[in-house]
């Protein structure tokens, strides 16, 4: 406990209740570390039954200082430059500093459907948000690293996708794929500066990523939501060797190893979590 005290980790992609996100802040909000939370969307719906109160960033800031950490929330387009620019302004001026990152904002865009099918609007969403954002808010995150000197962390989540084709979802995984050569090359940038940064891919993870794909399903068979997740996510588990997907709490311990002092020596590197699925 309180190995990170002292530091101050931005984590993206936070908002979501069952998001790794989420998972990641807590984490490391019991290891001591002051957590900034940010997503464009402050409370994101989640379709799982139980959800329907959920208080977004306000209540993960709630969370974190109950574990002893101190909180702030942000609202930002990673797409957008000058709203990362305002948020780091923010976070600087209230901490001084940003010592781990973890990049964790993604959207998935359409399931199931073939290039041949895909809009341009929907490949150039899934484009500009999962791989240019990681490049804007990286390149922010890691300049405020190096005018401090002090070395950093920075964490950013790939996806199995990226690495093994996918029927119906190309756009999801070239991107992918490019976040995956993002994190290689800005390690090498980054590793005069003590600046460690590493990818994680994980796998098939119980998030609400694809909530609305489920809703699809559901609609399209004549079933409830909650019929259609555990249907398509049953599915999903007989082709995992470990026999079940992965829970957000399984990420944020993985992105702790490598944000930790345990992971000195590791950098460029992208590590699978998909319970032997590889």
């Amino acid at each position: 406990m309180n190995s990170l005290k002292g530091k101050i980790a931005l984590v993206t992609g936070a908002a979501s209740k069952r998001g790794m996100g989420h998972a990641i802040a807590l984490k490391l909000a019991k290891e001591g570390a002051d957590v900034v939370v940010a997503d464009k969307f402050a409370t994101p719906k989640s379709m799982f039954p139980g959800d329907e109160s959920w208080g977004g960033l306000d209540e993960i800031v709630k969370e974190v200082e109950k574990l002893g950490g101190k909180g702030l929330a942000v609202t930002l387009d990673i797409n957008v430059s000058k709203e990362i620019d305002a948020a780091m302004d923010k976070i600087v001026k209230k901490f001084g500093k940003v010592d781990i990152l973890v990049h964790a904002a993604a959207i998935r865009g359409p399931v199931g459907v073939n290039v041949v099918d895909l809009a341009e609007k929907d490949i150039r969403a899934i484009i500009d948000i999962d791989l240019v954002g990681a490049f804007l808010i990286c390149k922010a995150a890691a300049k405020i690293m190096i005018q401090k000197g002090q070395g950093g962390k920075i964490v950013i989540f790939c996806s199995l996708a990226g690495t093994h084709g996918t029927p119906g979802s190309a756009a999801y995984g070239a991107a992918k794929w490019g976040t995956i050569g993002l994190t290689k090359s800005l390690a090498l940038e980054l590793a005069k500066y003590q600046i460690n940064v590493n990818g994680i891919n994980p796998g098939m993870i119980v998030t609400n990523l694809r909530d609305e794909s489920f809703q699809k399903m559901a609609e399209a068979d004549g079933i409830t939501w909650e019929e259609a997740r555990k249907k398509d996510q049953g599915a999903l588990a007989n082709r995992i060797p470990w026999g079940r997907l992965g829970t957000p709490e399984e990420a944020a311990d993985l992105t702790y190893f490598l944000v930790s002092d345990l992971a000195t020596y590791v950098t460029g590197e992208v590590i699978a979590l998909g319970g032997g699925v590889t």
